[in-house]
């Protein structure tokens, strides 16, 4: 039998599916639900974690002022308002593990606004009363973040452009937006939104904060006093491995499930959320659906230390290295027994130290669900995936680990090893002379230092809104990353890996 295309008019007959069975929503969608989310970057983490949540709201709990309308402020995103709409913005979420697949047709995003085409609209949309929450997957680059200074990149061309009045209607950046709507929102006496960030960023709620109210004040005081003292911007933690959907995912979906979906997501059954219960203009009981919602940043912060140090430091050191190695799966690498004892002796002897305890909470199981989720055969997440906008990711998922093991004279040889094998990494050339494609918003400046350095890690440390002094200054830490840019340079990943496994 031909495999069914996603759209409304077919869920009936996919759920009749006998076997294998496919969960589909069974509430009611568009005119019948409110947007009470307007959500910015649908990608395939969106889709695979806030999507699913607030599907799960509607499915079991009858949920019906949170449903999402999705934007894509950036020309690339044409390609999936393209497929939602054609799908009448449904698509499957795929979980794969070593036990088997199950099949989800996801029905919380309603609709979907493509900014190049109405700019105007998604304003319009932000400012709406029933528009409750702003949440945002925009990476991490999309924040115009100073690493160093902590401040809003405030001469970047692109901000420079929405901070201009003459283009306040046609803004580029999500602050832009952001600005632009809460703006519309107090000059008609409304409440603000909530800004809600989904992005693996420390303090994203924090940083989502001190950036819209520093581009607010250039762009009006009055409104910025506004958004500081009625805004809110939740603290959160985000854990869910997604890699990118493949050709073999979609026709993987046809064959078994019988579905036709232009665009599926594929993920792990494992799923996390903790966020702050800060809001200012009401919230979904994400409670309900296994969501921690914790008092305070403080409550946040002890979890999304640990995930970001050991799960994503961890997939920095698998990622980097793994693709100079040639490796192309996380799974593959993990296979690899030096790269696997390598995982865990960082975590073990370099980063749990440096953690705080949360009660309840052991880490040492949490450790052995990363080895564990890593080893997940069936996810086939791509390296390249992993590898993707280092600039954002390695000064927050190794950089502050190295930084706190400086701080206390702690050892930190495999984190420098990781950091290392990133600078040889930028040059695009892995150890069997084959070039790959760099994909960072750093990607200029990142391999002009690389090139002028060498096996010198001084030019790429030089970059201030990446590394901090106190990197730049620890001879013990200048030592350690040159030696093993040295011994990568020279020898290549699998002949310098066993230094560093004990």
């Amino acid at each position: 039998m031909a495999p069914l295309k996603l759209n409304s008019n077919n869920l009936s007959q996919i759920s009749a599916a006998v076997e294998p069975q496919i969960k589909v929503p069974s509430y009611q969608r568009d005119g019948a639900v409110k947007e009470g989310i307007v959500h910015i970057g649908v990608g395939g983490f969106h889709r695979a974690h806030l999507a699913v949540y607030i599907d799960q709201l509607m499915q079991k709990h009858g949920t019906t002022d949170y449903a999402i309308c999705g934007v894509g402020l950036q020309s690339i995103d044409a390609a999936m308002r393209d497929v939602l709409r054609s799908q009448d913005h449904l698509y499957t979420v795929i979980e794969r593990s070593a036990k088997g697949s199950s099949a989800h047709v996801i029905g919380s995003i309603n609709s979907y606004l493509f900014a190049p085409d109405d700019r105007e609209a998604v304003i319009a949309k932000m400012a709406h009363p029933d528009t409750h929450i702003v949440s945002l997957t925009i990476t991490e680059s999309g924040y115009y973040y100073n690493e160093n200074t902590h401040e809003l990149q405030s001469e970047h061309p692109d901000i420079q452009f929405d901070l201009d009045p003459a283009n306040k209607k046609a803004p580029r950046t999500t602050f832009g937006f952001l600005y632009a709507a809460l703006e519309r929102r107090y000059q008609q006496g409304l409440k603000p939104f909530t800004v809600m960030s989904c992005d693996n960023m420390q303090k994203n709620g924090s940083i989502s904060r001190h950036m819209l109210e520093s581009f607010a004040r250039l762009r009006n005081p009055e409104v910025a006093k506004w958004i500081t003292e009625q805004g809110a911007f939740p603290n959160s933690m985000v854990d869910r491995i997604t890699p990118q959907t493949s050709a073999a995912d979609k026709t993987a979906l046809a064959e078994k499930f019988g579905i036709e979906d232009a665009w599926p997501v594929v993920t792990e059954p494992f799923m996390q959320w903790v966020i702050e219960d800060q809001f200012c203009d009401g919230r979904p009981p994400l409670e309900k659906v296994g969501v921690q919602v914790v008092k305070n940043v403080r409550d946040v912060e002890q979890f999304e230390k640990r995930k970001l140090r050991l799960l994503n430091g961890s997939h920095s050191a698998l990622g980097y290295p793994g693709q100079l190695a040639g490796f192309k799966y996380v799974h593959q690498t993990m296979e690899d027994p030096l790269f696997r004892r390598f995982i865990w002796q960082m975590m073990q002897e370099e980063i749990k130290p440096l953690l705080p305890e949360i009660p309840g909470y052991n880490i040492d199981e949490y450790c052995n669900t990363v080895i564990e989720r890593f080893s997940n055969p069936t996810i086939m997440d791509q390296l390249p995936r992993i590898c993707l906008n280092a600039s954002g990711k390695v000064p927050q998922f190794i950089m502050p680990s190295i930084a706190e093991a400086i701080w206390v004279t702690g050892p930190f040889r495999r984190l420098c090893f990781s950091a290392a094998a990133w600078f040889c990494y930028i040059n695009g050339v892995d150890d069997s002379g084959k070039t790959f494609e760099v994909v960072d918003p750093m990607r200029e400046e990142l391999q002009a230092k690389a090139r002028a350095g060498g096996t010198n890690p001084a030019e790429l440390l030089s970059i201030k809104s990446l590394f901090g002094d106190d990197l730049r200054g620890d001879k013990r830490f200048v030592q350690e990353i040159t030696t093993a840019m040295e011994d990568i340079t020279r020898d290549g990943i699998m002949k310098t890996l066993p230094k560093y496994v004990d």
